[in-house]
């Protein structure tokens, strides 16, 4: 039996053909591969090549995959083969893309996405009502109140958050306040900058950072911690053991993360305000003074009440997508990758959608 080999011919006005022959299997230990593969190299990249493996006398899974990396996976209706050689090079082939999911009907692809948002707010209320019924468990029975379980979620939802939230609310207010003293500048407006500052970042921006920053940073840890229990199966060894998954895992990090999120919002409002105070008084010279004398003035009390209360709404709702995602997790890895990023965005865009509509019921208060 002869080692692998090909020879080519050229057909007088038609394409030109690679005929193979030999044994192209890693039993013929004289078979160099790698050396055959440079040798077709050229007629791999010739898309109008007919190839012929018809006089190949044997052909394994090694030389096919070769070939088919050779061939970009296209090899249907420009190679000639046997039976058994084109049932290998099937086995092997990656299966062609669905074209039926592609062309669906535009009304199929909308259903689906409904059903999906269906699905996704039943288990919502699910979670809802569960958190209900285990609050009203604890109510009646105060002392199996998992106390240790949310102070480790209030440090590690909060505590640990004071640094990056105060950093990052300091420089918005550095950039808002430098963006915003050079237009007030042009019309003589300076002492306004207290009043823009004051208003934006404690009614909008401080509860905002700090449910983008939760939400990006304890949210998706959330997430990926009840996913890690449910890919290791120690969710289904708490129900085993009579343990409720909701009242052990779910409401310590809603209370805990609930709790400290108001505070959070206070801290990165102060850290937020500090910095525009510094570059305004770079900028427009304004005094620390004036500015602290003059911000209680210009916005009114109640906007604090109305950020602390987006504070709660936020913290809550952050955290309970975290745990409905997290819940959702399948046993694998890629099903959790998956979940924790699309915990951060839907808790992202359900922050937003929720800023949207208290900012368009609470318009006349506060202003």
């Amino acid at each position: 039996m002869a080692d692998a080999d090909f020879r080519t011919e050229q057909q007088e006005g038609g394409p030109r053909r690679v005929i193979l022959t030999g044994r192209w299997s890693l039993r013929a230990v004289d078979n160099n591969f790698i050396e055959l593969n440079e040798k077709l190299s050229p007629y791999f990249g010739d898309p109008f090549a007919q190839w012929d493996l018809r006089e190949v006398e044997q052909l394994d899974s090694a030389a096919a995959a070769m070939l088919l990396s050779g061939w970009c996976d296209r090899w249907q209706g420009r190679v000639t083969v046997n039976s058994e050689q084109s049932a290998l090079l099937t086995a092997l082939a990656p299966p062609a893309p669905d074209e039926t999911a592609a062309s669906e009907p535009l009304i199929i692809k909308f259903g689906m996405l409904v059903l999906t948002f269906l699905d996704h707010l039943y288990d919502f209320l699910r979670l809802l009502g569960a958190l209900l019924l285990e609050g009203l468990y604890l109510a009646r029975r105060p002392s199996e109140i998992p106390w240790r379980e949310i102070s480790a979620n209030v440090y590690k939802g909060g505590v640990m958050a004071l640094p990056v939230t105060a950093l990052v609310g300091f420089m918005i207010g550095i950039a808002m306040s430098y963006l915003m003293a050079l237009q007030l500048r042009k019309f003589g407006a300076d002492i306004f900058i207290v009043n823009i500052l004051g208003l934006s970042i404690i009614r909008e921006l401080g509860p905002m950072l700090m449910a983008v920053l939760v939400a990006g940073r304890s949210g998706s840890a959330m997430t990926a911690q009840i996913g890690v229990m449910r890919v290791t199966e120690e969710i289904d060894a708490l129900a085993a053991m009579g343990i409720s998954r909701v009242l052990r895992l779910i409401l310590p990090k809603v209370i805990g993360l609930t709790l400290i999120a108001p505070l959070l919002v206070f801290w990165t409002s102060i850290w937020a305000l500090i910095g525009g105070m510094i570059s305004a008084n770079l900028q427009l010279g304004i005094g620390y003074e004036f500015f602290l004398q003059q911000l209680p003035k210009v916005v009114p009390a109640v906007n604090i009440t109305l950020s602390v209360s987006k504070g709660l709404m936020f913290g809550f709702l952050v955290t309970l997508v975290a745990c409905h995602h997290g819940l959702r997790i399948k046993p694998n890895t890629e099903s959790l990758s998956a979940s924790t990023t699309a915990s951060v965005v839907t808790a992202i865009t359900c922050v937003i959608l929720v800023d949207a509509i208290f900012a368009i019921m609470t318009r006349s208060i506060g202003l």
